[in-house]
C-alpha cells in the first residue's frame, strides 16, 4: 500500500509481480466494482511468462484530473518513466484520460482497452453524478449490480460474476461513490492527444454493460487500433476467459519486445512459443465459428 498524495487517506493498493528489472511494466486498472485482485489470472499467467505486471486499486478521487495527478505521482514513486496500461471499463476510460493528461511528456507507451468507453455521457447519468456521494452504500451497490449479466450463464462466467460481487461487497461507500462519480461525470477523451499511442481494443460479442454505439465510438476514435474480439466473456472476460485475454495481451506487447519498452524479461522471450500460441488462438476461433 502506497500513499503519494498530501492526503494520508488516499492509499493506493497494488500487487507488483514479475522481474523488477523491467522498467516499462503492464499496469491493470479495474472497473467500478473491481479491486486490484480481479486481475489475479493475468498476474499468475503473465509473470509465469516473464512479464512484470502491476494491478492497482485506486483511492477515493472525485474527478478525473485529481485521479491523473495521483496516478502520475504513483508512477514517480515507483520510478516508472513509461508504462503499458490495461484498463477495464472505468479503468479503460481513466487510462485514456491519463494518456491525454500526460500527452506533453508521455507516460503511456501503449493501451489495452477492455470493454472501455470514451465518453461518460453514454450512461445517461451525468445529472446524478454529483449526488452519488450522498447515497448509502447499499444503493450504490444496487446501481452497480444492475449492470451485471443475469439469466443463464456458463459456469466460468457465473464464477466471474460471483467473484466480482464479492469484491464489490468489500468496497466502502466513499470508494463506490467516487468511482461511480468518475464513471458518470461529464467527460470525454480527446483522441488527437493520444493518436500516436498503440492501442488494442478488447471487447466481447455477448451481453455486457456497453452499448453497441459505445463500442462503435471507440473504433472511430482509434481507427488504427488492433481489435481483440472475444465471442463471449460478458463484463469480466479477464476472469472468465482469461486464457484468451492473456494471449491477446501477449500479442499486444509483442511489438515492444527487444526495445526498452518491453514488459518482459528478454531472457524469457521465445518467438516460436508465441507463434504457436497465435496459431492456437486462430484455430480455436475458427472452430467456434463453425
Amino acid at each position: 500500500q502506497i500513499i503519494v498524495d498530501d492526503d494520508d487517506s488516499k492509499v493506493w493498493s497494488l500487487y507488483d509481480a514479475g522481474p523488477r528489472s523491467i522498467r516499462c511494466p503492464l499496469i491493470f486498472l479495474p472497473p467500478v466494482s473491481g479491486t486490484a485482485d480481479v486481475f489475479f489470472q493475468q498476474i499468475l499467467a503473465l509473470t509465469g511468462w516473464g512479464y512484470r505486471v502491476i494491478a492497482l486499486q485506486y483511492p477515493v478521487y472525485w474527478d478525473h484530473l485529481e485521479f491523473c495527478d495521483g496516478f502520475r505521482k504513483l508512477l514517480d514513486h515507483l520510478q516508472l518513466d513509461k508504462v503499458h496500461l490495461f484498463g477495464a471499463s472505468l479503468g479503460g476510460f481513466l487510462a485514456q484520460k491519463f494518456a491525454e493528461y500526460t500527452h506533453k511528456s508521455p507516460r503511456v507507451q501503449s493501451l489495452i482497452l477492455c470493454n472501455a468507453f470514451s465518453d461518460t455521457s453514454i450512461f445517461n447519468q451525468t445529472w446524478t453524478a454529483n449526488s452519488f456521494w450522498l447515497m448509502p452504500a447499499f444503493m450504490l451497490k444496487k446501481i452497480v449490480l444492475g449492470n451485471f449479466a443475469s439469466g443463464p450463464l456458463d459456469p466460468e462466467m457465473a464464477d466471474g460474476i460471483d467473484f466480482m460481487v464479492d469484491r464489490l461487497e468489500s468496497l466502502g461507500q466513499s470508494e463506490l461513490a467516487s468511482r461511480l462519480t468518475l464513471n458518470c461525470q461529464n467527460s470525454y477523451v480527446e483522441p488527437h492527444k493520444i493518436r500516436d499511442i498503440p492501442v488494442t481494443i478488447m471487447d466481447v460479442f455477448d451481453q455486457s454493460a456497453l452499448s453497441t454505439e459505445a463500442k462503435e465510438e471507440m473504433y472511430k476514435l482509434y481507427p488504427n487500433a488492433r481489435r481483440a474480439h472475444l465471442k463471449t466473456g460478458g463484463n469480466f472476460p479477464y476472469l472468465c476467459r482469461s486464457a484468451e485475454v492473456n494471449l491477446y495481451i501477449q500479442i499486444h506487447l509483442l511489438q515492444f519486445h527487444g526495445t526498452r519498452y518491453a514488459a518482459i524479461d528478454p531472457s524469457m522471450v521465445s518467438a516460436e512459443e508465441l507463434e504457436v500460441q497465435k496459431i492456437n488462438l486462430h484455430t480455436s476461433n475458427e472452430q467456434e465459428e463453425q
